[in-house]
């Protein structure tokens, strides 16, 4: 099946010659596998940049969002329903340079204990040792905030940020915030990320889609010059 073109980005004036190249980057977004545990996630010679967060906190809508593609990452009609670490390549001219991993959502009070702490397991395990994860991003809805649950994720995580590990909070569904919703709840969650980037994210208004497209596939090329832009020259973030 051909993929439709990616789509352009809109809400943040002219799109930039540098945020095509990161959306025609993740536009090439395909599945590889699915694992209902680490032991048989397979080892991967590729930057790994992980996708995790609560039950409806917009997860699958964020990654179809970045990626345009409509059903790569599933969103099940059932919150906490899907099991399985995704992984999806991305690289242009059919060849991967870098993996998308769609985590479990947790949270969900309806999912059985022994399901959640299994789910808590794989991710903890997958998140503490994935040698080759490069990046984590954290999907939140702004009007709940950091729950004690994303906390607690970001605490897993901190001795590996301190290493290097990159990592995004998005606060997803940013377009049912007023404007000074929207300022209040950015800047509080830049304090608790404690260092880790922040973004207003909205699928439906398209907003913040080119910063975040950006700032995966800098993760993903660290040692590479950001995505050209049309003039050679950059455009303001």
């Amino acid at each position: 099946m051909t993929a439709s073109p990616p789509l352009k980005t809109a809400g943040r004036g002219p799109d930039t010659g540098r945020a095509r190249e990161a959306l025609g980057w993740l536009h090439t977004a395909h599945f590889l596998l699915s694992a209902p545990q680490l032991d048989v996630l397979p080892a991967l010679d590729l930057p790994e940049i992980a996708f995790v967060g609560r039950s409806n906190a917009g997860k699958s809508t964020a990654i179809n969002t970045l990626t345009q593609q409509k059903r790569l990452a599933f969103a099940s009609k059932t919150p906490g329903r899907t099991q399985h670490i995704n992984l999806f390549g991305v690289g242009k001219g059919q060849v991967d340079d870098a993996a998308l991993a769609d985590l479990p959502g947790y949270g969900y009070a309806a999912v059985p204990k022994e399901a959640k702490h299994r789910w808590q397991r794989v991710m903890g395990n997958y998140l503490a040792t994935r040698e080759n994860l490069r990046g984590v991003v954290l999907m939140c809805d702004p009007r709940l905030g950091l729950t004690e649950l994303d906390e607690l994720l970001l605490d897993l995580i901190r001795p590996r940020v301190e290493e290097g590990l990159k990592f995004l909070v998005l606060l997803t569904k940013a377009d049912k915030l007023s404007r000074s919703e929207a300022s209040k709840v950015l800047s509080i969650t830049r304090l608790q990320a404690g260092g880790g980037e922040v973004k207003l994210f909205s699928a439906l208004k398209r907003q913040g889609v080119d910063a975040a497209a950006e700032l995966l596939w800098q993760w993903a090329h660290p040692d590479s010059e950001k995505p050209s832009t049309d003039g050679g020259s950059e455009a303001a973030s």
